[in-house]
């Protein structure tokens, strides 16, 4: 699945469009390299979304095309 799918579907951004904006203002890094929006996650990646002063990392545990809202953590495990 598409990067800027996988933030938007597992609810860590809200919009498709502001990940692919973050992806590409280089706010997204993936197991440690700046990732653009196509790049294809899998279970076991490392996600670092920088928020403005915040940061957050999150690791892949599950790759669903769709899923619910109440689910959608079950998607991603924080790390930090």
């Amino acid at each position: 699945m598409r990067l800027d799918k996988y933030l938007k579907v597992s609810r860590l951004i809200k919009r498709r469009t502001v990940a692919n904006e973050a992806c590409d203002a280089g706010r997204v890094i993936v197991n440690g390299r700046p990732a653009k929006a196509s790049y294809e996650i899998k279970a076991g990646d490392t996600i670092e979304i920088a928020f403005g002063q915040k940061n957050i990392k999150v690791r892949v545990t599950d790759v669903k095309e769709t899923v619910r809202k109440d689910d959608a953590q079950t998607m991603y495990e924080v790390i930090t």
